[in-house]
């Protein structure tokens, strides 16, 4: 029974990160989860009370996962200016990853005070582990300046969402010359 359960709660969850990519946090209500798993409605309601307690668990669940993938990719480079570039190439190179996508439309949602707290974390955790590449290069305040790295990135993921008019590999350059030369390009 309770490995039923939970494959129930996964396929809840697999629904959801397809419903989040495909149209956002507005895509994401009980009844579109219903009909994507051929559960009742009042079903769905026994696994999560809310579509917060859906979206907290995809970021506990989902964003380790892309933190270990950024990490690995970082471990991989041999300095701290590799570290910087891996950081910033491997999070673009998930975008089109739908695990991906629902977090970038969770973390654009108006949500709880709860669930923004988790996205909060989630995404401190993400910006840690540049953190010591950053201070390596000789950043005074090697947090800010991750926390401004990130927002780059952000820019970067976004960009690449809207389909913009550059082709997502122009995208990604230009966001690791940002990253690693500042303005100077």
């Amino acid at each position: 029974m309770a490995e039923h359960r939970s494959m129930q709660r996964a396929a809840l969850l697999d629904a959801a990160r397809s419903l989040l990519s495909e149209g956002g946090t507005d895509a994401l209500t009980f009844p579109a989860l219903a009909e994507r798993t051929g559960l009742a409605r009042s079903s769905v309601y026994e696994y999560f009370r809310s579509r917060a307690a859906v979206v907290e668990e995809l970021c506990e669940v989902d964003f380790p996962v892309w933190a270990a993938e950024v990490s690995a990719a970082m471990e991989h480079a041999a300095t701290p200016e590799d570290r910087v570039e891996a950081y910033v190439r491997r999070q673009l190179a998930l975008v089109g990853d739908r695990r991906h996508r629902a977090v970038v439309a969770i973390s654009a949602s108006e949500l709880d005070a709860g669930a923004r707290e988790k996205i909060r974390a989630a995404h401190g955790g993400l910006v840690a582990i540049v953190v010591e590449a950053l201070a390596h290069l000789g950043h005074t305040e090697p947090r800010l300046a991750a926390m401004l790295l990130q927002g780059v990135v952000d820019a970067a993921v976004r960009r690449i969402e809207l389909g913009a008019a550059e082709d997502p590999e122009t995208i990604t350059d230009a966001a690791v010359n940002m990253a690693l030369r500042g303005l100077r390009g």
